[in-house]
């Protein structure tokens, strides 16, 4: 009877256990891919109008990111109404910074570089501008590589930098794998469940946590890392080292 009592004991024990750090997951207080993402020098975050009112200067003073990403825009029109503050915060405190886009396929490719064009500044010291590519996986792929080519020489002529496709595994197997045109652009994976694995295609950055707790931001934010260590970041994005390296 007792051996029965103590055996009940540690397994009721356990699932407690569990439950609790199923919860803690379940609100970004802990998260399992920390443990590959550790292994990276550099962090980073992505942002948008979901953080609301972001405390730069307290990202900063925490000392654990360097570069950020910014939503500047989506499809033709849409510009995100914390852009330019979000843009204006993270350069203000020096951070390495780049702007997205959020590609659609209800305007063309060379409209919504139009639009990216005319709202993010052309900056000698930002990261490459970003597109992000997360359609559904019903549209004609060779429309969706017309316009998505489009978007990106449009990007490429005005800012002088390829630029980055962050992706899914369904987007990126379904719109880029295997498509020579594309085979020059740096990737930028979602992956919040493991290390990611594109085979030999390789990646850039790596977004590993969507409900980070971050100083200064009330809400979740995405939480990225930089392939490489601090050194090969520096020299990957060389025009703004002052601005990482700067007290």
């Amino acid at each position: 009877m007792e051996r029965n009592k103590k055996w009940r004991n540690i397994v009721i024990g356990g699932l407690a256990l569990l439950v609790l750090l199923g919860v803690l997951e379940y609100k970004g207080i802990i998260w399992h891919n920390s443990i590959f993402a550790n292994a990276y020098e550099v962090k980073g975050l992505d942002v948008s109008h979901y953080q609301g009112e972001i405390n730069w200067q307290q990202i900063k003073a925490a000392g654990k990111y360097e570069f950020m990403f910014v939503k500047a825009t989506e499809g033709r029109d849409y510009t995100d109404e914390w852009f330019q503050a979000n843009w204006q915060g993270a350069r203000e405190q020096r951070f390495l910074t780049g702007a997205y886009h959020f590609f659609t396929t209800k305007s063309t490719g060379e409209e919504q570089a139009a639009h990216f064009i005319q709202t993010v500044p052309n900056e000698q010291d930002s990261l490459p501008p970003v597109i992000d590519l997360e359609i559904s996986l019903d549209h004609d792929q060779a429309g969706v590589h017309k316009e998505l080519k489009a978007l990106a020489d449009g990007m490429e002529a005005h800012y002088g930098k390829k630029p980055i496709l962050y992706v899914t595994y369904d987007t990126y197997h379904t719109y880029v794998e295997d498509v020579t045109v594309f085979a020059p652009y740096e990737i930028w994976i979602r992956d919040i469940v493991k290390h990611p694995k594109l085979g030999e295609r390789g990646w850039q950055f790596w977004q590993y946590h969507n409900r980070g707790h971050v100083a200064g931001i009330d809400m979740y934010v995405d939480i990225n890392v930089f392939k490489g260590s601090r050194e090969a970041f520096l020299t990957q994005f060389s025009a703004a080292p002052s601005m990482i390296l700067a007290d």
